[in-house]
């Protein structure tokens, strides 16, 4: 999705739409969103894909009614540069660990191109990953990054993501290492973290993460992405409408079907797509809902308007 998606004079307080933050190094997804409330002066802010502290790049956040929205965009492929530093594993398969094992020079001196391609062949497709162990995925109520903070072992199981694109992009030698600049495109639910872990792994001279920055969400790139001091001059933002309309197959309704979805009630006779959401507009443009055929009937998966 490009262009800037101006705001154009509109009040972000009661505006519904997305602002696609460029989110910098250091802070976490939950303080940027805490920043873009006080910009646009609503507590109605939600983001979609949480990023690490350490990770830069595309956040999604929502406005007012566009929090709801969020929820239909978050499964979305996405898209990642990153560093991996082969010759030392860390406690959190990134920087920000402690660095526990390292490869000797002689270890790292047997570690070619050619070896770094195929094991990291092994990893386009879809594929079974077990997720960092820091990851926020909860185990037994609680999460497992709290949980390893607290001196517990935590063994998570492993689940089935898509890789459909994993690039190397440059490989070098450093001081302690081989460095792997890599560009992906992946299901969510990957772990660029256990990607780093795992190539160091296969390669068995360890490995983690350095540098991660996602590029981009969905239809959501750094084409359409602004800096919070960027923001902070002007509020720009993607209009709900154009987000849905962007986003998922449109259908715009007639004044009957209009004032029917408005109510969500059930539509007999549309030819909706089938296996996707649809996104309903009435005669004037405006975004009304998300639809989906079941049967003979179109049914609300999601209402916007009141």
């Amino acid at each position: 999705m490009g262009g800037s998606g101006a705001s154009g004079g509109v009040d972000p307080s009661v505006a519904d739409g997305i602002v696609v933050v460029d989110k910098p190094a250091g802070l976490t997804s939950h303080t940027v969103v805490a920043r873009i409330r006080r910009l646009a002066g609503t507590r109605k802010v939600g983001h979609a894909g949480t990023l690490d502290p350490m990770a830069t790049g595309v956040l999604v956040v929502g406005l007012n009614r566009a929090t709801r929205l969020l929820g239909h965009l978050q499964l979305a492929d996405k898209s990642y540069d990153a560093t991996i530093l082969l010759g030392a594993t860390s406690s959190t398969d990134d920087a920000e660990g402690e660095l526990e094992v390292s490869a000797s020079a002689a270890e790292l001196a047997a570690v070619t191109a050619e070896a770094i391609e195929a094991a990291v062949s092994g990893y386009r497709g879809e594929i079974s990953q077990v997720p960092s162990k820091v990851s926020a995925i909860k185990v037994d109520g609680k999460r497992a990054y709290e949980r390893v903070r607290a001196g517990e072992e935590v063994a998570l199981k492993a689940r089935t993501v898509t890789i459909s694109r994993y690039d190397i992009v440059d490989v070098r030698t450093v001081a302690g290492g081989i460095e792997v600049d890599i560009s992906v495109d992946c299901s969510s639910g990957t772990y660029i973290r256990a990607l780093a872990r795992d190539l160091g792994a296969d390669l068995g001279v360890g490995g983690h993460l350095t540098m991660l920055r996602r590029t981009r969400v969905g239809a959501f790139g750094m084409s359409s992405a602004h800096t919070l001091e960027e923001l902070a001059e002007s509020f720009a933002l993607l209009p709900i409408a154009d987000v849905a309309a962007d986003t998922f197959p449109r259908f715009d309704a007639d004044p009957t079907q209009a004032a029917a979805i408005r109510t969500g009630r059930p539509l007999p006779g549309l030819k909706l797509p089938a296996g996707q959401q649809t996104a309903m507009f009435d005669p004037d443009g405006t975004f009304l809902a998300l639809y989906e055929p079941h049967g003979p009937l179109a049914k609300p998966t999601a209402v916007f308007v009141s």
